[in-house]
């Protein structure tokens, strides 16, 4: 990949270059990329790909890149990381404890992974949820384990003794 230089241009004049990009010749483009990128093109890079590196690398320079969640993310699909950010563990003997509708849903975390709600047993959370519900939720998000940016959890957790 190219290696991030610092352009000496105005910001008017990057866009002027950047513009007039997808009509130079490969051999102008990599003469471009020599100059400004400080770097040889990959041999078989397609002239097109070569286009739109060196479109993003004048303005990452001038107005700046990737900031750091999205290089991290970036980085992390690279390495083929799940992206899925994994539910919180819930330990055996916890208690969830959840408002739904006006009435008040408890659910035990049972030894085996399992979960009793009204004494019956769940594989999981979520299909304790959606029997609560009966729509198709996630059980740690509608427990209040896990929320999105923005939501606010509204279940509670407490320990086999019955405390926060």
């Amino acid at each position: 990949m190219a290696t991030r230089t610092t352009f000496r241009r105005s910001a008017e004049e990057v866009r002027a270059i950047i513009a007039d990009l997808p009509a130079r010749s490969r051999e102008n483009l990599i003469t471009l990329w020599r100059r400004e990128l400080k770097d040889h093109p990959p041999r078989k890079m397609s002239r097109e790909m070569m286009v739109r590196i060196l479109a993003w690398e004048m303005q990452a320079a001038i107005f700046g890149g990737l900031n750091a969640a999205t290089r991290k993310r970036l980085e992390r699909i690279a390495s083929g990381a799940s992206l899925r950010t994994p539910a919180p563990a819930v330990t055996p003997g916890a208690r969830l404890v959840r408002e739904w509708n006006g009435e008040t849903h408890v659910v035990d975390a049972g030894e085996d992974g399992h979960f009793v709600w009204k004494e019956t047993r769940y594989a999981s959370l979520s299909a304790v949820a959606r029997a609560i519900t009966g729509a198709r939720w996630s059980g740690p998000r509608f427990f209040g384990l896990v929320a999105r940016k923005g939501d606010h959890a509204s279940g509670s957790v407490q320990n086999g003794d019955g405390h926060p």
